[in-house]
């Protein structure tokens, strides 16, 4: 089910089947507000049981890296070869304790890539056995690699606060998402946000007069006025 779908349905139903052009509750606000309570939900869902189920991910495609300098990046020493992502990653729904970054590897999809956290990124040097190992951190929702070993492109999948942007990044020559596109969520979870909506922020609007006289004006609740007869009718 798509966005636009789902936001049709949303407003048929608040409307009773029956909304017009002139409508005075905005698809773009209804989505606005399905985006919010997707991310409520998703986030109160993990934290009762821990789990993410993949239709919650998104795939950003291959994300290019460039090379920076190391002492930029938590005061790692001089020799520490840092890449870093071209582009910003798009924010992340909460996790507990961490972002909901689920996938961080090579464009195979497979080849894993730890994620850690920023500030125990210095320390990595002096492990024992992973020293040399790739790892990766986010910084300012950029995305760094300490020690990639020549590695151009990488990977991420996340589950997303705002899923729409994901279509600033490519996928196979053409935008990763756009409202005619899966929306990332369960379908059980559709029942819970329209009927949050229908109580809660669309409660008071649905009470407004649509426009069905069709004259892009307000349909006013007042009975007209009688018109006033002349004195020549009189």
């Amino acid at each position: 089910m798509t966005l636009n779908e789902i936001a049709y349905n949303v407003l048929n139903l608040v409307r009773g089947g029956h909304s017009h052009h002139d409508e005075s509750i905005s698809l773009s606000q209804i989505k606005f507000n399905i985006q919010y309570y997707r991310a409520m939900l998703i986030r109160r869902d993990f934290a009762r049981n821990g789990l993410v189920t993949r239709h919650l991910e998104q795939d950003l495609g291959c994300i290019e890296l460039e090379k920076v300098d190391a002492t930029k990046c938590c005061k790692l020493p001089l020799s520490c070869h840092v890449m870093k992502s071209k582009v910003k990653i798009p924010r992340t729904v909460r996790f507990n304790f961490t972002d909901a970054i689920t996938y961080v590897g090579a464009i195979d999809g497979l080849t894993d890539i730890p994620l850690v956290d920023s500030h125990m990124v210095k320390y990595l040097v002096w492990d024992k056995y992973t020293k040399d190992n790739t790892k990766a951190y986010m910084i300012e929702d950029h995305l760094y690699l300490v020690n990639p070993h020549e590695i151009g492109f990488v990977n991420v999948r996340g589950v997303f606060e705002d899923p729409k942007e994901v279509a600033n990044f490519d996928c196979d020559g053409s935008d990763c998402y756009d409202d005619d596109s899966p929306y990332p969520i369960p379908a059980d979870m559709l029942q819970t946000i329209t009927q949050g909506l229908q109580q809660g922020e669309l409660a008071v609007l649905s009470g407004t007069i649509s426009d069905k006289i069709l004259d892009r004006n307000q349909d006013s609740t007042m009975p007209p006025r009688p018109q006033q007869q002349s004195k020549k009718q009189q």
